[in-house]
């Protein structure tokens, strides 16, 4: 069938999570995270993707803002920032993280093509609204949909199952991309075709399916339909 529908992750796909740390990282007075932004920004995604799994897999589902936090309180503590107003500040600007540059015009693109666009997030509804609104990528976008709609992140089956139930599509009829090998491999277990942007040239995960296309950004995403 004819790709009619584009589904993407948010976080690392979209948006880049890092932002948050190294914008805050770049202000005067930030000395102490300036040294270690890179890491806290990085240990701050994993944590946070760690606990959607665990909490996942222990049936304990909580808003992704919780775990935002939760992660985010990891990381401060592994880098030895003990400071609330950095830990509010950082938070705050997740909410307003910036998305990769090719983005905006990538989306035009699609949406010149006819092809309807969306996010399929583990995201909160309202996070996911701030970042978008930020971003300004809203009128790009045929909806946003938050995996609170069925209580369980990613990579479960009733995430994905949210696609065809909003807008009619059969799996084979939705291109899906996400920045996680694991978001990737997962859906293209579920029958989507799937790009997976591995900016960071890491090995494809060892799991029962593998992403349909590999890519360094989102830039060739028109060429796959």
């Amino acid at each position: 069938m004819t790709i009619t529908t584009c589904i993407f992750d948010a976080y690392g796909t979209l948006f880049d999570v890092a932002s948050a740390a190294r914008r805050k990282a770049e202000q005067p007075g930030q000395g102490a995270l300036a040294e270690v932004w890179a890491g806290l920004a990085e240990d701050w995604r994993r944590k946070q993707l760690e606990y959607s799994w665990l909490r996942a897999i222990t049936g304990e589902h909580v808003p992704f803002w919780d775990v935002t936090q939760d992660a985010l309180d990891w990381a401060m503590e592994h880098h030895g920032l003990d400071d609330l107003e950095l830990r509010e500040d950082l938070l705050a600007l997740y909410w307003q993280l910036a998305p990769y540059r090719e983005v905006p015009k990538l989306l035009a693109q699609l949406k010149a093509l006819g092809k309807t666009c969306a996010i399929l997030s583990n995201g909160s509804p309202d996070m996911l609204e701030g970042a978008v609104d930020s971003a300004g990528i809203g009128l790009y976008l045929d909806a946003v949909l938050s995996v609170e709609e069925v209580g369980v992140f990613k990579p479960a089956r009733a995430v994905y199952d949210m696609v065809g139930a909003r807008f009619g599509t059969e799996p084979s009829e939705v291109l899906f991309v996400s920045s996680n090998g694991w978001d990737a491999a997962g859906a293209a277990g579920y029958g989507f075709t799937t790009a997976w942007v591995n900016r960071a040239g890491l090995p494809v995960d060892r799991l029962p399916a593998r992403p349909g296309h590999i890519l360094t950004d989102l830039t060739t995403i028109p060429e796959l339909l």
